[in-house]
């Protein structure tokens, strides 16, 4: 046994061994490595991917001392059993998976040290669905295009294209210091709402003028039901039947993260960070980007309900956002500066 208390290492191959780092013990349902995703190539028919939840992503890099596009590992519940097998300092975030390390428990929001030989579990699913962890440094995994992020039709990034499994190895970086980067946290302001039935707000979409006045009452008055045929790729609710003024064939268009469409049976289906780089079905409305988080981190059998607003609006609120984002890089900034 090694110091960790899992089995011996000698399966894991000598081109493993040489990047110590996370070791998986136990792989959890869906664990992935992503990024903030691929951009660039949608005109060859390659779909960003990445994190489903991208405010939580960036606010754990900043805490743990990373760049915004670091990698990290998305993780659904069960979650994964990883040992570190280095030190190194951490954060979670995300959703609530009643995480531990070595039996002590760890909040979100917040960086801890942990020591070479510690393992990490998650006992319970509180609130949420994706959790991700970010670990100073970043994770040393494939890239294809510019990007970690895992595609798992492609079978490109991250880990070699697939969701992890038992006795992977993930590289770190050697970690500077071991408290330099420790004991942060993340103001409650910038923590997304997270609930199991939000109201998110959305701008008009392309073909919002196909609604007429009862089919815009449905849509902001009514909830909508995470259906189970529900994936990255995207969200289809169940829901009170929406039927437009004209119905028209459509020639595929551009579709991007928190586009709705509007299907053929009148449901809405709500296109995730594993979208399609073009749909056919009307795009009635799209989630503003300050709430993805929350239509993110919803699950089969979760609620959404949606607040119909102005870009403007929508505009001022991601601002507002990248603001204290930069406050708090400033402010982490300044807390990693040695000591004189």
């Amino acid at each position: 046994m090694n110091r960790a208390g899992c089995e011996p290492v000698i399966w894991y191959g000598l081109s493993q061994l040489s990047k110590m780092g996370l070791i998986v013990k136990k792989p959890g349902i869906l664990s992935t490595v992503q990024d903030l995703g691929r951009y660039g190539y949608r005109r060859f028919g390659i779909n960003p991917t990445g994190v489903m939840d991208q405010a939580a992503t960036r606010l754990l890099n900043i805490l743990v001392g990373n760049a915004d596009n670091d990698p990290v590992l998305e993780m659904h519940f069960p979650a994964p059993e990883i040992v570190f097998d280095s030190d190194c300092v951490l954060a979670l975030g995300g959703a609530d998976f009643s995480a531990s390390i070595d039996g002590i428990p760890v909040e979100n929001w917040r960086s801890y040290f942990a020591h070479a030989g510690s393992t990490l579990r998650f006992d319970k699913k509180m609130l949420g669905n994706r959790c991700y962890l970010a670990v100073n440094g970043g994770l040393k995994v494939d890239e294809w295009l510019g990007s970690a992020s895992t595609n798992l039709t492609a079978a490109r990034g991250g880990i070699e294209g697939r969701r992890l499994e038992q006795g992977d190895v993930i590289g770190t970086a050697p970690l500077p210091s071991s408290n330099i980067f420790a004991g942060r946290r993340v103001s409650h302001s910038l923590i997304p709402l997270y609930r199991p039935f939000p109201t998110v707000r959305i701008v008009p979409g392309a073909e919002f003028d196909m609604l007429d006045s009862p089919d815009l009452d449905l849509l902001e008055n009514q909830d909508f039901l995470v259906s189970n045929n529900s994936n990255r790729m995207g969200f289809r609710l169940a829901g009170p039947a929406i039927t437009p003024i004209r119905r028209q064939e459509m020639i595929s268009s551009a579709v991007n993260f928190g586009t709705i469409q509007l299907l053929p049976d009148g449901q809405l289906i709500v296109l995730m960070a594993g979208h399609q780089t073009t749909g056919g079905y009307p795009r009635i409305a799209h989630v503003i980007s300050r709430d993805l988080p929350l239509i993110a981190q919803l699950g089969a059998g979760d609620k959404v309900a949606f607040f119909l607003v102005d870009r403007s609006h929508a505009e001022k609120l991601l601002l507002e956002f990248e603001h204290e984002l930069n406050l708090l890089r400033i402010s982490a900034g300044y807390r990693t500066r040695p000591a004189r």
